[in-house]
């Protein structure tokens, strides 16, 4: 369902772990996409934030940094969610990477926003801008890039720039695994030649009709992590190891028995 930006102030951010989520639900998201465009000038940078991007920051500081000074931490969890209500939040929803990048490419058609899409498997990108053409008619696709799984060469870098420069990207969507995708982030923030850099990984598979995303009610329910586990077991290390931790520090925090630094 498309859903319309408000015209309310900035929203709040509330702590999770020393890093700031905002308290909003996805009128509130094209909001800030939207402001950021009309703004202009470029090198802001936005993040569908769930908990293994809270606990990349808990184990390397430079990525809190960054993640605190984007104009934009989603939601993307249940778990945040629920902290945010208990931090008295009470209209703050569910932002989730698939939702955010389908709603703002909704938003945009006949507003003139490119998108460039970058990431995923060979093909992958390409799939993806065609489905949203197919969704929504007038949208308007700036490019696409599939890059190598390691770090893009000097050459590499320029002919993307070039390629985003020229083609007037607006949008700059990264579709690649996290932690990946939010240390390319911190890297090319204030390089990428586009209005806003965001992350959304696991949407472009979904949107492209690679990967099926969960029912609903298991999107709810806090459990999705499990049900992405079971598709893909490589999934299970990375939950293994940081969901219990993430689930004992924020009961911590929570307590006020414990503080995490924010910078």
């Amino acid at each position: 369902m498309l859903m319309k930006p408000t015209q309310q102030s900035r929203p709040p951010r509330f702590d999770v772990l020393g890093v700031g989520v905002d308290a909003i639900d996805m009128s509130d998201a094209l909001r800030v996409f939207e402001e950021a465009i009309e703004r202009g000038g470029g090198h802001d940078y936005a993040c569908a934030l769930g908990v293994a991007g809270i606990m990349e920051a808990r184990r390397n500081p430079e990525m809190r940094r960054i993640l605190n000074a984007s104009i934009l931490n989603t939601p993307d969890g249940m778990p945040l969610v629920w902290l945010g209500k208990l931090h008295g939040y009470r209209n703050i929803r569910r932002v989730y990477g698939p939702d955010l990048l389908n709603e703002v490419c909704a938003y945009s058609a006949g507003r003139g926003w490119r998108h460039f899409f970058y990431g995923a498997a060979p093909g992958v990108a390409d799939q993806l801008a065609d489905e949203m053409r197919r969704r929504y008619p007038g949208i308007e696709i700036a490019g696409t890039y599939c890059p190598p799984f390691r770090e893009l060469t000097e050459e590499e870098e320029e002919g993307l720039f070039a390629r985003v420069r020229e083609a007037g990207t607006d949008i700059f969507w990264v579709g690649i695994s996290t932690p990946r995708q939010l240390y390319f982030m911190g890297k090319y923030r204030g390089r990428i030649p586009a209005r806003i850099i965001c992350p959304v990984g696991y949407a472009f598979d979904v949107h492209a009709g690679v990967k099926k995303d969960a029912p609903e009610w298991i999107k709810h329910s806090g459990f999705q992590w499990l049900h992405r586990a079971l598709t893909d077991p490589r999934l299970w290390s990375r939950y293994l190891r940081d969901n219990p931790r993430f689930a004992v520090e924020a009961l911590l925090q929570l307590c006020r028995l414990k503080k995490f630094p924010k910078d």
